[in-house]
């Protein structure tokens, strides 16, 4: 897997994934994500969560752009170990604040609000299509903030009283949501 743009452009990682519960977001699906997203966020001014953080992916995009105050989220005690030993090697870890729990109890005992949520879960998630009302009933993203939700295309949220979009690449979709006014 590669960075795609930003300081650390062009630099690779290779998780010992074979086992683990991950389904790592595309190379190719992530460009074209954060293509997007550079055009709506000013990373070096906002306050991002990642959720369900996995290899730690879409973490090293953010910080490649800017991102200096980034929380990742993920159970998986491997997941997280390799993230934070990638972080160490790129001299990047104090960016970070790595959590490793369950990303509901982070949801219900977090205090912080964030300007960007990105959440990539396992498409097998039993809980997968309630992610938004977790997000939004909670109150972690502000105001003017943006949430990302990668998921298959078995989940429609075009209903959701806060979807505002969803960009289509393959088999990975990812719907945008925020507060509307």
């Amino acid at each position: 897997m590669r960075i795609s743009a930003g300081s650390l452009r062009g630099r690779t990682f290779y998780p010992p994934a074979d086992k683990w519960p991950t389904r790592p977001t595309t190379d190719i699906s992530r460009e074209a994500l954060f293509n997007i997203l550079t055009n709506r966020i000013d990373f070096e001014e906002i306050e991002a969560l990642d959720l369900f953080g996995g290899t730690g992916a879409h973490t090293y995009e953010m910080i490649s752009r800017g991102c200096t105050k980034i929380t990742y989220v993920d159970l998986h005690r491997p997941a997280v170990k390799f993230t934070e030993q990638t972080l160490k090697a790129w001299d990047c870890i104090q960016f970070v604040d790595i959590k490793c729990m369950d990303f509901k109890m982070f949801i219900n005992n977090c205090s912080v609000q964030f300007d960007y949520i990105f959440a990539g879960p396992p498409y097998p998630l039993p809980d997968l299509g309630s992610i938004p009302d977790y997000i939004f009933n909670a109150a972690i993203l502000k105001e003017t903030g943006l949430f990302v939700l990668e998921h298959n295309p078995q989940y429609k949220f075009n209903e959701h009283p806060h979807f505002i979009e969803e960009r289509k690449y393959g088999q990975t979709r990812f719907s945008f949501f925020h507060y509307k006014s």
